[in-house]
């Protein structure tokens, strides 16, 4: 079960979120993980700073995964992610911060993994 959630400091309307998380969800098959058990939560107008400056155009985007990837799966979803930012919120590719976190323990249903 693969988790992308963005913290992104600009507004971004309801017709984004959803095609954002669209994209998103064929985007996970870099990891070789598909769209089914993808998680995706979005929180916009959030206030980021990087080195004590405040990003007026910035996004924040943290990858939990059961499991884990190659380092190439990862740099080529930061490259999808990062593309995908620019184009559909206007955050330049320098101001999207992204971390992975592989999980070996993940519960749902009652049950773990």
């Amino acid at each position: 079960m693969p988790f992308i959630d963005s913290k992104i400091s600009v507004p971004v309307s309801e017709e984004k979120k959803e095609l954002i998380k669209t994209e998103l969800g064929k985007a996970i098959s870099i990891l070789h993980k598909s769209e089914t058990y993808l998680m995706v939560g979005l929180q916009d107008k959030y206030d980021l700073w990087m080195a004590g400056k405040k990003l007026d155009k910035g996004a924040y985007v943290s990858v939990s995964l059961f499991g884990h990837a190659a380092p190439a799966d990862y740099e080529k979803l930061t490259g999808v992610i990062c593309k995908l930012y620019e184009k559909e919120l206007g955050i330049p590719q320098s101001a999207v911060y992204i971390t992975y976190h592989p999980v070996s323990d993940w519960g749902w249903n009652g049950a773990n993994f």
